[in-house]
């Protein structure tokens, strides 16, 4: 979506990402590959991002994201493959000849340069009048926050007013697509999670079609409509926030974002997607739906806060009312309680589970209300459709 440049003031209702797949996508991306040498960066990437998305490419560093970015600025150009931008073939086109705004990690700003010069600097090539460029200026300087700021130079300016400036000069030219290179990374963390709130309030009033690149989880999680999780090169998930958090469809995933229990465990039953168990140490469990055949070793993961804890009666016969699934409970020994704030991170074993130990996120409220202690014992349910299985440690599907 392009926005007049002297109209920003009067933009107020955001782009509403389309639902029909790639047929509405301003941005596609076919089969980009980028070889260096004998290493790959990029292999057969292929994704389609809709007019007014954020997405953002998620993953450890040297995963191909920033490569990828620069793909798409023209700033390294793909090996194979093709990019459109608005229907238009980018694939060769130089950054110059390219519709878009970029901020970086470093701000980039002219240290020589004013705030009001930094910001102009773009619009100075496009043919505007100078009253218009004054004008255009002072509106973005309002749009991020800092109306009175324009007369100093950067030196002067905190870090995170420097990266709303280099925001402001991203996108003065009113471009079609904004890159973000993990534009929030040099900044102290309080100031990193109010300005990545002011981004993306910026970016939904814009409507502007933006990716950003991060290595921050949580950053991804709280911004982007979509979440593109890379490694080695490839696409490992695609999904909105809320699908790649609860529902990873690779151990790689499932493992990289978040906190996850990973455990050693063999298929007992339930192959065709159905329902199945698995048998962990001397206990079996049911878990969520897979195609493993039975026998098969597996990783079964389930996250921290999905362990339900309960109170452990006097009669080791008798199951709690709330329990679900009383074939999933387990008396865990505490071996370790952490006090994270708003809950407690509790580390726990049984003989039952050979060993393994697992982590439970458990609120200050339960905590208490079961008395929960160190060296202290926790009844504990593993819910079924939350015990997700995986193949090996590679990362296989689910």
């Amino acid at each position: 979506m392009k926005t007049d440049p002297m109209q920003v003031e009067d933009v107020t209702e955001p782009t509403q990402p389309a639902a029909n797949g790639l047929t509405d996508d301003y941005l596609k991306i076919t089969g980009v590959s980028k070889v260096f040498g004998d290493f790959v960066a990029l292999d057969g990437i292929s994704l389609g991002i809709r007019d007014g998305e954020f997405v953002c490419f998620l993953g450890p560093s040297g995963c191909g994201k920033t490569t990828l970015l620069r793909a798409i600025a023209g700033l390294d150009l793909q090996t194979t493959g093709m990019i459109e931008q608005g229907g238009k073939d980018i694939s060769s086109l130089p950054p110059a000849e390219r519709d878009f705004g970029i901020v970086f990690q470093s701000y980039a700003l002219f240290p020589n340069l004013t705030i009001e010069k930094n910001i102009a600097f773009g619009l100075e090539n496009t043919g505007l009048k100078r009253d218009m460029i004054t004008r255009r200026v002072a509106e973005l300087l309002d749009l991020v926050g800092l109306p009175e700021q324009g007369r100093k130079y950067p030196a002067q300016l905190s870090g995170g007013q420097q990266q709303r400036i280099a925001l402001a000069r991203a996108i003065a030219t009113s471009p079609g697509l904004l890159l973000l290179d993990e534009p929030l990374s040099a900044l102290d963390a309080k100031v990193r999670v109010h300005l990545r709130h002011e981004v993306k309030e910026l970016q939904h009033k814009l409507g502007i079609t933006t990716v950003m690149v991060t290595h921050d989880q949580e950053e991804a999680l709280s911004m982007a409509d979509r979440i593109v999780v890379m490694n080695h090169g490839v696409i490992e998930q695609v999904g909105t926030p809320q699908e790649i958090y609860r529902e990873p469809q690779t151990l790689f995933v499932a493992d990289f974002i978040g906190e996850m229990n990973q455990i050693p465990a063999v298929i007992k039953t339930g192959a065709a997607g159905g329902p199945g168990s698995v048998a962990i140490g001397l206990m079996d469990f049911l878990c969520a739906p897979n195609r493993f055949e039975n026998g098969t070793d597996v990783i079964a993961a389930i996250r921290p806060e999905d362990i339900i804890p309960h109170e452990k009666a006097a009669d080791s016969t008798h199951v709690p009312e709330a329990v679900d699934e009383p074939g999933n409970l387990v008396a865990m020994m505490i071996d370790e309680m952490e006090f994270l704030g708003s809950f407690w991170r509790t580390r726990m074993s049984s003989p039952l589970l050979a060993g393994t130990q697992l982590i439970g996120d458990f609120s200050i409220n339960a905590a208490r209300r079961l008395s929960l202690s160190e060296n202290g014992e926790v009844l504990i349910e593993i819910p079924a459709e939350r015990l997700k299985i995986f193949a090996g440690r590679a990362g296989g599907k689910p």
